[in-house]
Formats: structure tokens, C-alpha cells, sequence
């Protein structure tokens, strides 16, 4: 909103409302607009505020250590200090898929 358009409204307030009662409107509708103003701060502040406190409760939950999978060699000696057996896997096999050509090892 220009210049032009705020001298325009001016003296289409001032016809409507009349030179007494003009300020007294301007007065109130400058209290409106701060309070307003004052209304949306506490908001933003509150707001901020509890994103703060969220962040900072994330940041100190500590999470509990996870467990190692089974068979692994971290787990061996968890594994044989609990008084329980070491599981051995059988060594990988080389399995061919059906509907391919076995290829000659090289």
C-alpha cells in the first residue's frame, strides 16, 4: 500500500467518521493492533520455549546398548561369561540356481 492509498483512506476516515472522532478511533485501533502484537509474542515465545524443552529431553535419553546379533564374535565372550554355549554356523555352500548352465571353474 502506497502513499497515495493511505492518503485516500485518511480522508475518507476523516468524511466518514469526522475530525472529533477520528483520533479517538486511531488511539483504540493502535491499542488493538499492539495488544495484538504483544498477544502473538507470548505465542511465538511459548512456542519456542516448548520446542527448547522437547530438544533437550531427546538430547538426554540415552538409549539402553543394543545386543549384538547371535554368532557374532562380539556376542562369544558375553555368550560363554553367561555360562551358555558357542554355536558354530556351517561353512557356506555354493548352491547354483536351477535355470542357469553350471560354468566351468576357471
Amino acid at each position: 500500500m502506497g502513499f497515495s492509498e493511505t492518503l485516500f483512506l485518511f480522508f475518507l476516515a476523516l468524511l466518514i467518521f469526522g475530525p472529533k472522532k477520528l483520533p479517538e478511533i486511531a488511539r483504540t485501533v493502535g491499542k488493538a493492533l499492539n495488544e495484538f502484537k504483544r498477544a502473538s509474542n507470548e505465542f511465538k515465545a511459548q512456542i519456542t520455549s516448548e520446542i527448547s524443552q522437547l530438544e533437550l529431553e531427546n538430547q538426554h535419553q540415552i538409549l539402553p546398548p543394543a545386543e549384538p546379533p547371535a554368532g557374532s564374535v562380539a556376542s562369544t565372550s558375553s555368550t560363554l561369561e553367561s555360562g551358555g554355549t558357542l554355536e558354530t554356523l556351517p561353512p557356506p555352500t555354493r548352491q547354483q540356481h536351477p535355470e542357469l548352465k553350471a560354468a566351468p571353474d576357471a
